[in-house]
């Protein structure tokens, strides 16, 4: 298969501006091909990924691809898919965000044949009388109006700042032809409009140029709700807002409607691994492997192999139950959602302990409990209401993890008395 074939059987593929031109395009040799994003935030989430695993393939496939992250868009608000007004940053918040998205990007992409730049270096450049008069006059209201972005917001209005991005994105297309030999942008289905009109703009200043654009279907669950969201909100990129542990739970606990699907977009096995993986969905769904192996995929491309096999680690430990053979750092990540109490560091007998971290009402529900073998200290058993718990002897002395039942757990961080 091809590049535009192996996407199609990944259902990688919305809408092209002209899909057997592009395909020609192709068949000559690697393009230079591009996908931008705004610093809205100091972190991607996986719906980001969609676009950007697409730019992967193409660079695994021997092309060259671009990153544009928008520090001067990125100062605008792009309306796209949005139903109000975006907030404004200043110019301090979107250049530590840029500083962010470029070293996530070099982690998922390299740094060898990729590029990353930013559209501020030449938008800031613009005078208000270049832009109306170089570009304004390319570009029809009517049609501006047409635009899903825009013509969803007529009811609640639209600045002209927002309004004005369609060209801000056109302009990008057309540096980044003129200035790079970029033929090919990328970009989620929601942003269509923005695609053809940057095509458009590169046409009417260049009408024998080979241009398009290519965009990706919305993702969306078997049960009709938008892919990406989990149970606590967005799936971060970034370890620190979701720790790859939550991140590799997200891809393991994916429905078997959906998996397939997934696999298919967003790891780079092989139709026959994938195939082979779907039939084993089929004959055997309650062994879940083809979940596993997602999970396993998209953990270590977006956080390192390492990562993947501490998360799967922590994953099989907390199946077991046998959560001593996990580290300190494990632990963390482990119980990161779980409620959590401070503790002293000296010994405490085990009622006290629960009563005082307010896991136990009483002492007396306190000593119920621990007598019929309901609570758990560091995963061991405590049937004996005259037990003293030290906190210095597991987890490198930071934390004490309690269970009550079979699946209440409270997470006590040892205080640590050298920063009193």
């Amino acid at each position: 298969m091809d590049i535009l074939e192996e996407l199609e059987w990944r259902g990688a593929i919305n809408q092209q501006t002209d899909a057997e031109g592009l395909k020609a395009l192709l068949e000559k040799g690697p393009i230079s091909l591009y996908c931008g994003t705004d610093p809205t935030g100091d972190s991607l989430h996986v719906g980001h990924l969609i676009p950007f695993i697409v730019l992967k393939r193409f660079q695994l496939a021997g092309h060259h691809p671009y990153i544009l992250i928008g520090g001067g868009t990125g100062a605008i608000g792009d309306p796209s898919g949005r139903s109000t007004e975006r907030v404004l940053q200043t110019r301090e918040q979107v250049r530590k965000n840029e500083a962010a998205l470029t070293e996530q990007m070099i982690h998922l992409f390299g740094t060898e044949d990729f590029h990353i730049v930013d559209n501020y270096d030449w938008l800031n450049k613009l005078s208000l009388l270049d832009f109306l008069r170089n570009y304004g006059k390319d570009f029809s209201v009517n049609s501006m109006l047409s635009k899903e972005a825009v013509s969803s917001r007529m009811a609640n209005g639209i600045s002209f700042t927002e309004f004005s991005y369609q060209i801000l994105q056109s302009i990008d297309f057309l540096h980044l032809y003129e200035n790079n030999n970029v033929q090919l942008q990328i970009g989620g289905a929601d942003q269509w409009g923005n695609l053809t009109d940057g095509v458009d703009l590169i046409h009417r200043k260049h009408n024998t140029a080979n241009v398009y654009g290519l965009t990706i279907p919305l993702m969306l669950k078997a049960d009709g709700t938008k892919f990406g969201k989990s149970a606590g909100g967005a799936v971060w990129l970034d370890p620190k807002k979701t720790s790859p542990y939550e991140f590799y739970q997200f891809w393991i606990n994916q429905d078997d409607r959906d998996v397939v699907k997934y696999l298919k977009y967003f790891t780079f096995l092989s139709k026959e691994e994938i195939e082979e993986l779907e039939a084993k969905v089929q004959e055997h769904p309650e062994e879940r492997e083809a979940q596993r192996r997602l999970a396993q995929e998209v953990t270590t491309f977006v956080h390192g192999e390492k990562a993947m096999l501490e998360a799967e680690k922590i994953s099989q430990v907390l199946f077991n139950g046998c959560i001593s053979n996990l580290t300190a750092d494990e632990v963390e990540q482990a119980f990161e959602k779980v409620p959590s109490v401070t503790i002293t560091s000296d010994s405490a007998n085990i009622v006290d302990l629960l009563v005082t971290s307010g896991i136990e009402s009483s002492k007396r529900q306190a000593r119920e409990d621990i007598i019929h073998g309901a609570i758990t200290i560091n995963g061991e058993k405590i049937t004996n209401i005259t037990s003293m718990i030290d906190p210095h002897t597991s987890f490198d002395g930071r934390f004490v993890v309690i269970r009550r039942g079979k699946k209440k757990y409270t997470l006590a961080h040892v205080l640590d008395e050298t920063q009193e």
